[in-house]
């Protein structure tokens, strides 16, 4: 039997950034007089990563495709509801790519494609090369890509990590109807329409009785004979609304096509000097500066469960 290949981590760099963003104080403030408390939290978050799991394989996805994404071009309402970030948020932006770098840890973004798809074309790719996947991220959208037991889903800090099974049980669909989902609730933070008078309870059953938005369509009228509240109207209102539904998938879908290239995904030694010289940038003391020395110097292996799970699947 071939031996099993090491995970592959996936970490959606946006989550974790404004997570801490909006939470810690500004007690940190870099050369230029910006506050860096997001950069501290950030690196914080990554070295905890990194200490718990070891990993040779793994990835962080920014996102820099705001306004410009392909789906604006589908939809050019899509996020217009989001704001640009000021120049304060866009200089931790960066200097939080620049450290993950100086990690060695492989850093990706896109101007036309969003961190979701770069996560989602990594993870077929190492799906196919034989590689287990951790998605790192607390956004349930990527959910979708937990196609089979090789695929887990972890919100580092905030929930244990999360099966194919664990998110049927949690959304009522299972992930590859995620998509198709949102497409008839709508999505509210990145401005997605949905299928009017259609919630989630509505969307679940449907989804349940005909797998798809594709089988949804093609049932036609005999949906007006389900079980469910209002069912008489659903015919015609999914009949008027059809081409809305299907932008809005094209919409929710995450892309497994984004133009990432072929980039080096093992990581590299942490760059102790330079790590040492960013964190004078950026005022953020010797902490975090001391524990990625121990890091880079340390040796065994992490027994962290998520770990354990993708080996033994």
């Amino acid at each position: 039997m071939a031996a099993r290949k090491p995970p592959l981590y996936l970490v959606d760099a946006s989550i974790y950034i404004f997570r801490h963003y909006f939470t810690l104080p500004p007690r940190w403030y870099s050369g230029e007089g910006y506050p860096t408390q997001a950069v501290y939290g950030y690196l914080g978050f990554l070295l905890g990563l990194l200490e718990q799991v070891q990993p040779q394989f793994m990835a962080v996805a920014f996102d820099e495709s705001l306004g410009q994404c392909f789906r604006n071009t589908i939809y050019p309402d899509y996020k217009a509801n989001r704001e640009l970030p000021d120049d304060a948020l866009a200089f931790q932006l960066r200097a939080c790519a620049e450290v993950t770098t100086i990690l060695g840890i492989s850093t990706l973004a896109s101007d036309t494609h969003e961190a979701d798809d770069i996560i989602g074309t990594l993870a077929e790719r190492g799906r196919s090369g034989g590689h287990p996947i951790a998605v790192i991220s607390g956004d349930k959208d990527l959910a979708q890509l937990l196609l089979d037991d090789d695929v887990l889903l972890w919100d580092v800090g905030r929930t244990p990590a999360r099966d194919r099974f664990a998110i049927k049980r949690e959304l009522g669909v299972w992930p590859e109807q995620l998509a198709d989902y949102l497409a008839l609730v709508g999505d509210r933070v990145d401005n997605i329409p949905g299928l009017p008078g259609v919630g989630a309870k509505t969307a679940i059953e449907l989804l349940a009785h005909c797998a798809s938005l594709d089988g949804l369509i093609a049932a036609g009228p005999d949906i007006a004979n389900l079980p469910l509240r209002g069912a008489k109207q659903l015919p015609e209102k999914i009949a008027v609304h059809r081409q809305q539904l299907l932008m809005a998938r094209s919409l929710t879908r995450i892309a497994l096509d984004a133009p990432v290239g072929e980039p080096a995904l093992q990581c590299a030694p942490i760059a102790l000097d330079k790590l040492d010289d960013f964190c004078q940038r950026m005022g953020l003391g010797a902490t975090l500066k001391n524990r990625a020395a121990r890091l880079a110097h340390a040796g065994g292996q992490a027994q962290h469960v998520v770990k354990e799970a993708l080996h033994t699947r």
